[in-house]
């Protein structure tokens, strides 16, 4: 095939020329992002992923090259040699880059053709998601696309950065490894040469940076993919990527310091921001029992107030059969907010159901101090009084109660405070809040199997004090887990892992599983910690969700290049599809198209 660039060689990309360049014959290859014909001087405007230059096709300047320009279309690839030269007065773009100056064209070479795409390539283009996904190779010709893209490249630049500078070695772990169910699905891989037998792909490499400590690496990290085959959200993908890092003879504060400054170094590289440290401390019982949720965002108020003692004895017998039975009742006040409507209130309400919330109580305070509430009738004037103190009940206030056990009550009041500081506008969005929540319980009922499961993974080290709970107040065994957060999103987590093979043991006991279970499972492990384990930890930080953040999106498929939809599939390659008879054949694999059971 020819060189069908033959002597044009690019000099320049489309963002770089400014009035300094003026008179400087200069050759450009780009996308035609648009064309305009005024009276037969025609405009272009040639993009690539540094920006945009407008270009001048004049006939009394060439017009064999003018002539060529009437057959340009919108995603034409181009290359053409002219010179740069000032706009006109008054007909400078203060909104681009090279808006100063614009190149009169002397040579054009139409490079590939292209179809009329399905949207516009442009930032704010109005176009739904399915077919930008579908069209992922066009939708990330968009600048913002690609600035994110670009951002994240930088981010995982200054991570390394930062990271090889503070003596941490970045070693690659396998991506075929052994199936460990203990927390989400896995996927998993048939085995052609060992038929009957699968691989899974790893949901995090926890195991692998153990063993590296254990082998004497003293500092290990990596960004690297991981995948989990769970239900999906805004802010979920089937394969992710996260910073992963490991460290030996260290302590929650030693990890926690390195966490703190890699968040600071990327800040600092990639928006040039200086963030204040040490981050601010939180116990997760502290956390839960303010926010609701152990991932408590910090920049606005609407704290919960925990009312269950003082219902124990009131006269409105919903909330006291609640309170009296181990349930929780919890209070929001909504200050100055009286004027929401019933509709707005029964929004609250159908809200805090996607939670598992029965229903959502509420009072208003009228101008005169009296309540407006179906509720209100069911209160003594004592009872009041003591609401009032209690939850600083003003005029114009509205307050929300949910009563129910404490897990439901967390949950749903805790997402109905960041539901409500959204519409209120009180959610700063250019301010970063970060804090640390440490002392995680170790274990949670699982009441789908019926047995206490790890809340974080079951490598997690017990806190000293609490030994002695493993055996009698399991559920109230503290962790050395910590989880950083930051605007009301954990951007990473870890703990201090279990380096002793008694302790991994007991551990595996408490969550009910046999010897033959673990030794299964997780038996090269625990002759590792046998070939003499150094105290270790580490944390993994959501390196998706980091950018996200760091752009300002919602949704993490806006930072990645070609990311999956909420149903796991990837609509621009057909990605999952079916295999060949003959593949599943070799394989070893039979699928079954009839539901099992």
């Amino acid at each position: 095939m020819p060189d069908i660039l033959g002597n044009m060689r690019r000099t320049h990309h489309l963002g770089a020329l400014s009035s300094s360049d003026a008179g400087t014959v200069v050759t450009l290859m780009g996308w035609v992002q648009r064309r305009r014909d005024h009276g037969g001087v025609i405009f272009v405007d040639l993009r690539d992923r540094e920006g945009i230059t407008q270009v001048v096709f004049n006939p009394e300047r060439s017009p064999e090259v003018h002539a060529k320009a009437h057959g340009i279309r919108s995603e034409y690839v181009l290359a053409i040699r002219g010179l740069v030269v000032e706009r006109p007065e008054g007909m400078a773009n203060p909104d681009l880059k090279t808006g100063s100056i614009e190149v009169m064209a002397d040579e054009l070479r139409i490079l590939n053709t292209a179809a009329t795409p399905p949207f516009l390539i442009e930032e704010d283009a109005d176009v739904s998601e399915t077919i930008r996904l579908q069209n992922r190779h066009l939708d990330l010709r968009r600048p913002n696309l690609q600035k994110n893209i670009i951002l994240r490249h930088k981010t995982g630049q200054a991570i390394r950065n930062f990271l090889n500078n503070q003596g941490f070695l970045d070693i690659e772990t396998p991506f075929l490894t052994r199936s460990t169910p203990e927390g989400a699905r896995d996927y998993l891989v048939p085995s052609r040469v060992n038929t009957g037998h699968f691989y899974a792909l790893p949901q995090s490499p926890q195991l692998f940076k153990q063993l590296l400590m254990i082998s004497g690496f003293d500092r290990y990290y990596q960004i690297v993919k991981c995948f989990r085959d769970e239900d999906l959200r805004a802010d979920r993908q089937p394969e992710f990527t996260q910073i992963d890092l490991e460290m030996s003879f260290v302590g929650e504060e030693d990890v926690m310091a390195v966490g703190e400054g890699l968040v600071s170094a990327v800040f600092k590289e990639v928006l040039g921001m200086e963030i204040q440290t040490p981050f601010e401390r939180m116990d997760y019982d502290t956390a839960v029992g303010r926010y609701g949720l152990d991932k408590p965002d910090l920049r606005f108020g609407l704290e919960l107030v925990d009312l269950t003692e003082m219902m124990k004895t009131v006269g409105f017998k919903v909330f006291a059969d609640v309170a009296s039975k181990g349930g929780m009742i919890k209070a929001i006040n909504a200050k100055g907010c009286a004027d929401f409507s019933r509709k707005e209130i029964d929004d609250f309400t159908r809200f805090v159901g996607i939670y598992r919330a029965k229903g959502l109580a509420w009072i208003k305070v009228k101008e005169d101090g009296e309540w407006q509430s179906p509720i209100a009738k069911f209160f003594s004037d004592d009872e009041k009084a003591e609401m009032v103190r209690i939850l600083n009940m003003e005029k114009d206030d509205i307050l929300f109660f949910v009563a129910d056990t404490p897990s439901v009550v967390n949950e749903a009041l805790g997402n109905l405070r960041n539901h409500l500081a959204e519409k209120l506008g009180l959610v700063d969005k250019g301010s970063f809040r970060f804090v640390w929540v440490t002392r995680f319980p170790m274990f949670e009922y699982d009441e789908t199997e019926k047995r206490l499961v790890a809340l974080h993974h079951p490598f997690t080290a017990p806190e000293e004090e609490d030994f002695a709970k493993l055996d009698t107040e399991p559920l109230a065994t503290k962790s050395r887990a910590y989880d950083l957060v930051l605007n009301g999103n954990e951007i990473g987590g870890g703990s201090i892992r279990i380096h002793q093979p008694e302790m991994q043991q007991k551990i595996f006991d408490v969550l009910g599983l046999s010897r033959e279970d673990y030794e299964d499972k997780f038996g090269f492990l625990v002759d590792a910690l046998n070939s003499g384990a150094p105290p270790h930890g580490g944390m993994a930080f959501g390196f998706d969700r980091l950018i996200m953040l760091l752009t300002g999106q919602t949704s993490i498929r806006d930072v990645i290049a070609f990311p999956k939809t909420q149903k796991a599939a990837c609509l621009l390659t057909g990605a999952p599809s079916t295999a060949a008879p003959a593949q599943l054949q070799e394989l070893g694999v039979r699928v079954e198209t009839e539901p099992l059971g």
